[in-house]
């Protein structure tokens, strides 16, 4: 079952895509891509193995093609470093996502059987681990101290919010403040990273430096509020997962925040159910979509989603116009556009 939820007039650009953004950085993700391969190797075959699983899935790499971007807007032309960053973001990303699915014990990732399914937890958690690894070395060669804080401040951020996460999940009392402070962490703060660290190598003046970042973390917390929504109205190939996954998981997600906050008394013995207690019953889904299409707490969603993303676009106000911030410009709306 899904849900279309409609686009305020002006608002958004349904047809909005990456393929600029993608053409613009295209010989830098060439670079990104070689060096994401090198790494990979290991004597230990079931290191590239697990690694090349999900690398190789069909994502989007959108993190990196930012950090190569926001490397770009601000003018850098010192070498190697922002692709190595870039691929180091990558690497982080790639981490958390086989971390992510051992804790939620996801059977799906990007459309595919998830490692830990095919490997086992044990060498998911493990190869994130070498891929973290990986990804701080790289930091190290590119040798800006200012950069390895930046990353290295993330992956401790992002950690404390996968850790908040746990403490939220099923809990039907979660705030929406409290919900925002998790999606900041785990995921907002890797994209603000990988959009930083570009005007940081370039030693650009530090209100351009914190233009990337405001850019980043409004669109992650964008992004990852179209991601709450598709959940629930969207398809398992626009999700890379299953439909409802989150419900199944008992995750508190925006919606649900939301349709609480309005909740007759027997939709609250509802949501407890099925996400504090974890009784599910067939039907349980549609029953959940339906009242969330009630309160509209879908479109709410969205709607918070769409002032995060015209947040994101008043931070690159500082730069001048240019084919790379046109480009950035309408990653924003690609972004809140996936629900569409």
């Amino acid at each position: 079952m899904g849900v279309v939820v409609p686009f305020e007039e002006g608002r958004t650009d349904p047809e909005a895509s990456l393929d600029d953004l993608v053409r613009l950085v295209a010989g830098g993700m060439e670079r990104v891509n070689t060096t994401i391969l090198s790494r990979t190797g290991s004597d230990v075959a079931m290191i590239p193995e697990v690694a090349n699983h999900l690398i190789d899935s069909g994502g989007k790499r959108l993190r990196p093609i930012l950090t190569l971007a926001c490397a770009d807007l601000a003018g850098y032309a010192g070498g190697d470093g922002a692709v190595k960053l870039a691929a180091a973001v990558e690497f982080m990303h790639t981490a958390t996502l086989l971390h992510d699915d051992v804790v939620d014990e996801s059977d799906m990732r990007r459309g595919r059987v998830a490692a830990r399914i095919k490997w086992g937890n044990e060498a998911s958690v493990l190869v994130g681990d070498f891929l973290l690894g990986q990804a701080f070395r790289m930091m190290v060669e590119v040798g800006s101290l200012r950069a390895l804080d930046i990353l290295s401040s993330a992956a401790t951020v992002i950690a404390e919010g996968e850790v908040m996460q746990l403490t939220a999940a099923k809990n039907t009392e979660t705030s929406e403040e409290e919900y925002l402070a998790v999606i900041r962490g785990k995921t907002a703060e890797l994209f603000a990273a990988a959009c930083e660290v570009g005007p940081v190598l370039a030693e650009r003046p530090e209100a351009e430096q914190a233009a990337c970042r405001a850019y980043g973390m409004n669109l992650g917390i964008a992004f990852q509020l179209i991601d709450d929504v598709l959940d629930y109205g969207g398809t398992s190939a626009a999700l890379g997962k299953n439909v409802g996954d989150d419900f199944r998981e008992g995750k508190i997600t925006l919606p649900i925040v939301l349709a609480l906050r309005r909740a007759s008394d027997e939709e609250r013995m509802f949501w407890r159910r099925t996400l504090e207690r974890e009784e599910l019953a067939e039907g349980d889904l549609e029953q959940a979509l339906a009242i969330l299409r009630r309160h509209r707490a879908l479109e709410d969603t969205m709607e918070r989603a769409r002032h995060y993303g015209d947040a994101a676009r008043s931070a690159l106000d500082v730069f001048s116009g240019g084919p790379v911030k046109a480009a950035l410009l309408q990653a924003v709306d690609f972004c809140i556009a996936r629900a569409h």
